[in-house]
């Protein structure tokens, strides 16, 4: 049997579970759902939230898998990746090192550290920065296009 034929019988057993489960917590109603949670009974919910869990794990997996064996077979985009894999961490470093860190109270009570509080600093810079360069690429490419007509 081929890879792709299991791949694909995997798949709907998996989108078929999840089916089940979905038609059985709509079966149930929210507010059951809500009492039985108040009551510390989540048994309605967790397995869909397994089966979710299980989905993500193998769709991560099974991505970096093929993208490593990808890069494996052709050393040309291995050395291009390694050289935007280079230009991401260097953005991460400019991102961490212009972020400044600041204990910060929660809504719940809880102090989130000011190691925490740099680091989420220096998530939203990589995504202006990254953001700014892909808006700008576009442009440019756009631009170019225009001017080769």
């Amino acid at each position: 049997m081929k890879l792709e034929n299991i791949i694909k019988i995997v798949c709907a057993v998996l989108g078929l579970l999840g089916v089940i489960f979905l038609f059985r917590i709509l079966a149930t109603g929210d507010d059951d759902i809500k009492m039985a949670a108040s009551m510390g009974d989540f048994s309605l919910i967790s397995p869909l939230i397994s089966l979710s869990m299980f989905i993500l794990f193998i769709t991560v997996a099974v991505t970096i898998i093929f993208s490593l064996i990808n890069l494996a077979s052709n050393p040309g985009k291995l050395k291009k990746s390694m050289i935007f894999i280079g230009f991401l961490i260097i953005v991460i470093g400019i991102a961490y090192a212009s972020s400044s860190g600041v204990e910060t109270p929660m809504k719940d009570g809880q102090v989130l550290s000011a190691s925490g509080s740099k680091w989420v600093g220096t998530g939203i810079r990589v995504f202006y920065i990254l953001a700014s360069v892909a808006v700008l690429s576009m442009i440019a490419f756009g631009a170019r296009n225009i001017i080769k007509k």
